[in-house]
């Protein structure tokens, strides 16, 4: 039986820092490290939250409340489009482009003291739209990238 991948939404940004705790810098195309998460950014390590993604959608959700953000604003490692992130449960695994794998591992996370988002309008909404993954393999990916299913047994 031949398996194959749907198309579920579109990398929108891919932003890191090397530095915990600030705005990341929008790249146009990263690595994802096996195990490790993507070259250059502080949160990337041999643990569950590898790698940081936010749905674009989630992004608008604050632009309304009247604060000026964009993709990277929340220290979000990929920007999603078309796909609601936080609907995904712990355990989905997932491609962006063709050649990296991800799995889902955590959903939401505590805002930390210092959230200059929540200070400014109270809330955020990385704890409960916000989703962590880890890389199960590795790869090149772009803005621009579909983001696949896989099948079960990947």
């Amino acid at each position: 039986m031949r398996f194959y991948t749907k198309e579920i939404g579109r990398i929108k940004a891919i932003s890191i820092s090397n530095t915990k705790g600030v705005k990341k810098v929008n790249k146009m195309s990263a690595n994802l490290v096996e195990n490790y998460g993507l070259t250059g950014d502080a949160h990337a390590g041999k643990w569950h939250r590898q790698v940081s993604l936010l749905a674009d959608e989630s992004i608008e959700k604050m632009r309304y409340k009247g604060i000026d953000v964009t993709a990277g604003d929340f220290a979000e490692n990929i920007t999603t489009e078309g796909l609601q992130v936080w609907c995904l449960p712990v355990g989905y695994r997932f491609k962006l482009g063709e050649n990296t794998l991800l799995e889902i591992t955590q959903i939401g996370k505590k805002c930390h003291h210092g959230c200059a988002i929540f200070q400014q309008i109270g809330e955020c909404v990385m704890p409960k739209e916000g989703v962590f993954a880890r890389v199960l393999k590795g790869g090149a990916i772009r803005p621009g990238d579909p983001i696949l299913t896989v099948p079960a047994d990947q």
